[in-house]
């Protein structure tokens, strides 16, 4: 079983990186409608930057979040960069490669890919592939 821990919040002795602004901020609450479309070299998935540097409408600095959508039988071939990720599966299944193997992903699944882990995905249902695609900092 697994062990429960408590939430410490973000209360420390170092000094925020980030300064408090003096007057209260609001949320930006985007839809993938407001995202600006992306694609990828030599692959026929889609992505939306959601929540990106490109995206006026939520313009973070040091998050992307991606909606990754892979047509059935599309390859996203294996490729690096230095940027944390992570792929969460939303719907769907697929086949993610990496350098030294292959493993099945699906609806659920949460892949934590650290800087310089090489990756690709592949389409193997019947289904679009949906992938929620995050990174920090931000691709380019």
């Amino acid at each position: 079983m697994a062990k429960i821990t408590e939430f410490k919040g973000y209360q420390g002795d170092k000094p925020p990186t980030i300064p408090k602004p003096s007057t209260p901020v609001d949320p930006m609450i985007v839809t993938v409608q407001d995202g600006v479309p992306v694609v990828y070299p030599n692959c026929h998935g889609v992505g939306v930057r959601v929540v990106h540097p490109v995206n006026p409408k939520a313009p973070a600095k040091n998050l992307g979040l991606v909606m990754f959508y892979v047509p059935p039988h599309v390859v996203l071939e294996p490729g690096s960069h230095e940027t944390e990720e992570t792929y969460v599966i939303l719907e769907g299944k697929g086949l993610m490669t990496f350098a030294n193997f292959q493993r099945e992903v699906k609806k659920g699944d949460f892949v934590y890919l650290p800087p310089w882990c090489k990756h690709g995905i592949e389409n193997t249902g019947t289904e679009t592939l949906v992938v929620l695609i995050t990174t920090s900092p931000p691709n380019p």
